[in-house]
């Protein structure tokens, strides 16, 4: 059961807080900015493809922003979505962006960032081509957390505007474990089944929290998506105050496509299933805690755990997280 394992590392974390304008004039000129921000990224998309150095790119963006730092981020964005279109063999070419949104990238030797200024009161955002501040009250709940530096975006979504910030990861990390235990989870669509092992493969715990309400007809997904991660949360604490130092979870991106069956029922729990985004908060959550994560493998899991479920005397389910946790000891121990 010897299988590839990779680390997980998070730099930053993105936090989300609602906006609400102050004015109906500040409203109105933060939409014109955002959509003079996404006329510039599609230029500068193009321009990145006709060859057009940087210099000379932030030059033609700066007559669509009126301000050198907007241009630049809108040059860095339009790298970033080129660079990544490519990593997944599509073309360039295609891009276009349709939604409205503005993003001020974090600067070194800044207040914070250059162009969005946040205090426990209000965002302020600079608007270019008024060349004044706009003020907006924010709602970050108890999420918002100071910083010298960080990266603003804001979007527009289901007519409400949202200011997305990405902080650096060590500011949100509130624990540091020593234990000495492998924690593997198995994450499902109505259940998260925890294995506590030892560097030798012997099982000393067993946890699983089970949620089957949240796969039934009309269910609300947000409610849903709340139940998973408290669950997860859980999980990850008893881990944390049992003796856990190292975390385990499938590496998602060695599968290529959702892998449906002939039963309708387990079908509608799979596409009500975001399980990529729950294994994304469970990353973060157990960094926070302090844990070494890890990303094992997930080939040929299922099958291995139902050959050998009954002499284990665990379900299937708890036998996955158990075949991931010996992956991952004869991959890193032997």
């Amino acid at each position: 059961m010897v299988a590839k394992i990779r680390k997980a590392k998070v730099n930053f974390l993105t936090i989300h807080g609602l906006l609400i304008p102050k004015t109906q004039d500040d409203y109105l000129k933060l939409v014109r900015l955002c959509y003079k921000f996404r006329e510039a990224v599609n230029v500068a998309i193009r321009l990145q493809l006709e060859d057009i150095n940087k210099s000379e790119g932030r030059k033609i963006l700066c007559r669509y922003l009126n301000n050198w730092w907007y241009a630049d981020s809108a040059w860095n964005y339009a790298k970033m979505l080129i660079e990544g279109c490519k990593v997944n063999g599509s073309n360039p070419k295609h891009i276009h962006i349709k939604s409205k949104f503005l993003i001020s990238y974090a600067k070194s030797n800044e207040c914070g960032n250059r162009n969005v200024r946040i205090d426990d009161r209000e965002v302020r955002i600079r608007d270019s081509f008024s060349r004044e501040w706009l003020s907006f009250r924010h709602d970050f709940g108890d999420r918002f957390i100071k910083a010298d530096k960080y990266t603003a975006k804001v979007v527009f979504r289901n007519g409400r505007i949202y200011l997305h910030l990405s902080l650096l990861f060590e500011l949100f990390r509130y624990g540091v474990t020593c234990g000495k235990l492998i924690a593997s989870f198995d994450l499902n669509s109505d259940r998260i089944n925890m294995v506590i092992v030892d560097r030798n493969g012997r099982i000393r715990d067993v946890k699983s929290k089970h949620f089957p309400e949240v796969t039934s007809h009309g269910f609300p997904k947000n409610k849903a998506k709340d139940v998973r991660l408290k669950a997860l949360a859980e999980l990850l604490d008893y881990a944390y105050y049992h003796g856990v130092g190292i975390v385990l979870f499938e590496d998602l991106d060695r599968i290529k496509k959702r892998r449906f069956t002939k039963n309708r029922k387990v079908n509608r729990k799979i596409s009500k299933f975001a399980k990529r985004e729950l294994l994304h908060y469970g990353v973060n959550m157990a960094l926070k805690r302090g844990f070494k994560v890890y990303f094992v493998n997930p080939a040929n899991t299922s099958k291995i755990a139902k050959r050998i479920c009954k002499t284990l005397g665990l379900d299937v389910h708890c036998s996955s997280a158990y075949v991931l946790a010996q992956k991952f000891i004869n991959s890193l121990f032997y």
